[in-house]
């Protein structure tokens, strides 16, 4: 069992001079980052294909026990039925094969209008993916979450190894903040689902996103709350992918130092590479 975590994103210039050394260039931001954690969702892929040499330079910048979880291109996952894009989805998924090892679960997250009548598309979807490689998927239909949906749905899913999505958006809808905060978390609330947290493992591994509050200190007993369970899969055998993001993205680092320190505290796991590489700044309680 592994435990991997990081944000949805490697390259954001509010973390230059905090989570970041002052100074730090944008063509060194995943060299610096994957200094500090050990994956990322790679949300950019959903948006473009990068080409064989930009894979080439992500390895070349991360150790070998980085992992990226690319998200597969919307022209598959939101273009109403899976199967007419298999082969795109083939295409993509032979040229995420150029990460080599450092490649992690790939995420296909699909819309809210993929309902439950469209269960024979994914299990056909499903058969045709590469047993070998991980995938984890998410789901934004309501009726997905109620039975007899629910149920089918991760039958489905541990028949092809497939993780289900863990998403939490409850920092975001039930914790308060200041008045500036509020605006924060009303925006958030806009882009990201409002749909159950149902915590079940559908797979050799697990795929968590947790949507955090802003206010770190916030988090406290939801992290507990997700340390208590990742402890336990990974006490389990399962691997482990948790991102953290946050409607302020300069708080996902620390929210992700929190919960590793969390999981640490129950279940013997890797260090974070960031508690060497910036022990001095960390001990006198600073990002960096």
């Amino acid at each position: 069992m592994t435990f991997h975590i990081g944000s949805a994103v490697w390259a954001y210039q509010g973390w230059v001079g905090n989570f970041f050394p002052k100074g730090t260039r944008n063509a060194d931001f995943l060299r610096e980052y994957a200094r500090r954690l050990t994956a990322v969702e790679g949300n950019t892929t959903f948006y473009a294909t990068p080409s064989i040499e930009t894979l080439l330079r992500w390895v070349m910048d991360t150790p070998s026990n980085f992992r990226f979880c690319p998200k597969l291109p919307r022209s598959v996952s939101h273009a109403g039925l899976l199967m007419p894009h298999l082969g795109e989805a083939q295409r993509f998924i032979d040229l995420m094969r150029d990460l080599g090892p450092r490649l992690g679960p790939l995420f296909l997250q699909l819309p809210p209008r993929y309902s439950p009548k469209l269960i024979n598309d994914l299990q056909k979807f499903l058969s045709a993916w590469p047993r070998e490689l991980k995938l984890a998927v998410e789901v934004r239909h309501l009726d997905w979450f109620s039975e007899p949906h629910h149920t089918t749905l991760n039958e489905l899913l541990r028949g092809h190894d497939a993780a289900r999505v863990l998403i939490d958006t409850r920092p975001i809808r039930e914790i308060e903040g200041n008045a500036d905060i509020s605006r924060q978390l009303a925006q958030a609330q806009e882009r990201k689902p409002d749909v159950p947290l149902l915590p079940e493992r559908t797979a050799s591994f697990v795929f968590v996103r947790y949507i955090g509050h802003p206010q770190v200190d916030s988090n406290a007993a939801l992290l507990d709350e997700w340390a208590d369970r990742l402890a336990g899969w990974l006490k389990e055998g399962a691997d482990v992918f948790a991102f953290c993001h946050c409607p302020d993205e300069t708080q996902s680092p620390l929210i992700c130092r929190e919960l590793h320190r969390r999981v640490a505290a129950r279940v013997m796991i890797e260090p974070l590479p960031w508690n060497d590489v910036d022990r001095p700044a960390l001990e006198q309680g600073r990002l960096f």
